[in-house]
């Protein structure tokens, strides 16, 4: 790993009664603390890494923030919250490390897609960016609305395009197309849309395309702790081991690891 590695996506969770769960969802994770999740940062060798709002605790960030303040150098999050709150609770979310906002299209809990200019506008008055997790393969219908949003917007995984339809599949081509014009991407969730299984080569081709598209906008996330997954249970190292099949020049590597990140969440 390089200097100032940054893991960009994972989740923290907890139990009720203390952390209640979404009524409707699709999974049920165990807990994934604050300190086993730092710990898998030091064991990879990462200096810094951001949380992303679980679906399963919907609009209820207090878990990610509480975890965001007991380390306030070393991690930013992206919070799921319902529009329409008085300004000055985004700016104490921002106060307190976040630097985005997520729609979660895939997964029950928190504003859909619905809220999409909404939320384009919340982030446009705090200075943030718009993190989407949808199939890829929605972005020729979306592609409208999304032209017409002035944030910053970051995919997801990859656009969650499952590996065989290739990277001539008309949405993946719109992804393409949004990350030249300015879109950031992450490279993850290889075991997300791998339709070969472990250890996930069939994902090699979109990765590669995606940095061909804009290297200077991908990011890396570990996805930890790979929450809604029945099968092989990742580990992060092999994923770092296929980052590396991904994007075989290092310095390309390193600027996904690092530089990438480290601008786009403001980290030193």
């Amino acid at each position: 790993m390089p200097a100032g590695a940054v893991d960009t996506h994972a989740h923290v969770i907890g139990s009720p009664p203390a952390w209640p769960l979404e009524p409707v969802r699709n999974y049920t994770a165990p807990d994934a603390t604050a300190a086993m999740y730092t710990g898998m940062l030091d064991a990879i060798g990462a200096a810094y890494g951001v949380l992303v709002q679980v679906s399963v605790h919907g609009t209820d960030n207090r878990l990610m923030l509480e975890t965001l303040r007991a380390h306030p150098q070393r991690l930013r999050g992206v919070a799921v919250v319902d529009p329409g709150l008085p300004e000055r609770d985004y700016a104490a979310l921002r106060e307190q490390g976040v630097r985005g906002l997520r729609i979660n299209a895939l997964f029950a809990g928190g504003p859909t897609l619905q809220a999409l200019e909404e939320y384009d506008a919340i982030c446009r008055s705090m200075d943030w960016h718009l993190q989407l997790l949808l199939d890829a393969r929605e972005l020729p219908t979306l592609a409208p609305r999304l032209s017409r949003l002035r944030t910053p917007l970051v995919v997801d995984h990859m656009g969650h395009l499952p590996a065989d339809e290739g990277v001539a599949h008309p949405g993946f081509q719109h992804l393409l197309g949004l990350v030249r014009d300015g879109a950031w991407v992450k490279l993850s969730g290889a075991y997300r849309l791998s339709t070969a299984g472990f250890p996930y080569h069939d994902t090699i081709p979109l990765a590669r395309a995606l940095i061909e598209a804009a290297s200077d906008r991908c990011i890396w996330g570990s996805d930890w702790p790979h929450v809604a997954t029945w099968g092989h249970m990742p580990n992060v190292g092999d994923l770092l081991d296929l980052l590396a099949d991904w994007v075989p020049d290092a310095a390309t590597r390193n600027r996904v690891l690092s530089d990438n990140a480290r601008r786009l969440y403001g980290f030193p």
